[in-house]
């Protein structure tokens, strides 16, 4: 204590850890969802690896020593289910990160109705449902955490992605609503909003040249790796932001920092 202080000094390390905690990962696949099993394993958690390909789930919950679980985290059917076998093999969990969502990049003009559709199923039906029905098992059980992977694409505007990016808004702002009424139940809702993230699809339809393009745009000069958003998806999860809810927090290398030309070549200027 100090001669003004005597509060309590807590064990901040150990505020990380998550022993002896179920933690269900929704697309816990490939790319950022396997980092994220990863890191929640190695702090302790029993994780609960949901995929809709069987084999993923497989793979990833072999790795991490959890459990498999294959299905579509947008049918309230199969959600049914898996908050059945959530109770069944857990007990109870006490944290859900919802990694799900792809993008079909088109302009504006030229998006039909069913790539708008499409969008709002990808990005957001799974998100309410595992508000709806995981954080009722949440609630329930005397609280918890969700934890969302938003997109800077829901807060700021690019071309081709106006049909995700007004998703990734929904979703964004469904994170503030249920943070507000599922609060008083000891349920924190937060988000994580990416930018570019070097996972196998992005390599794969962006190529090398488009890799160090992103990086230049950075003042970072890299893109993230999956593990990148791992660790934000770790802390969100973790009672080290026990008194965080309703935000999102964006990690995208300060490219949203700057003003929306190139940067100049920084290295090359005089200092």
């Amino acid at each position: 204590m100090t001669r003004t202080d005597d509060s309590d000094v807590p064990d901040y390390p150990a505020r990380l850890r998550l022993d002896g905690r179920g933690v269900v990962v929704l697309g816990a696949g490939q790319g950022i969802g396997r980092q994220t099993a990863h890191a929640l394993a190695q702090a302790g958690a029993r994780v609960f690896a949901v995929d809709r390909e069987p084999d993923l789930a497989k793979d990833i919950a072999a790795e991490v020593d959890g459990i498999a679980w294959a299905g579509d985290a947008g049918s309230r059917a199969d959600v049914t289910r898996l908050w059945a076998d959530v109770h069944e093999r857990l007990g109870r969990a006490h944290a859900i990160v919802d990694i799900i969502g792809m993008s079909r990049y088109a302009d504006l003009l030229s998006t039909t109705d069913e790539d708008w559709t499409w969008h709002q199923d990808i990005v957001l039906r799974h998100a309410l449902l595992a508000l709806q029905l995981g954080g009722a098992h949440l609630a329930a059980h005397g609280g918890g955490a969700i934890t969302f992977v938003a997109s800077v694409s829901g807060l700021t505007g690019a071309p081709m992605h106006a049909a995700y990016g007004a998703a990734k808004a929904g979703l964004i702002s469904l994170v503030r609503s249920a943070a507000v009424e599922l609060g008083p139940a000891g349920v924190r809702v937060n988000a994580v909003a990416p930018g570019v993230v070097w996972t196998p699809r992005v390599s794969a339809y962006l190529g090398e040249a488009g890799r160090a393009a992103n990086a230049a745009n950075a003042p970072l000069r890299d893109v993230a790796l999956p593990a990148d958003i791992a660790g934000p998806l770790l802390f969100l999860t973790s009672d080290l932001s026990r008194y965080v809810s309703g935000q999102t927090l964006t990690v995208d290398g300060a490219v949203g920092a700057k003003f929306p030309y190139p940067l100049p070549d920084m290295d090359a200027a005089p200092h």
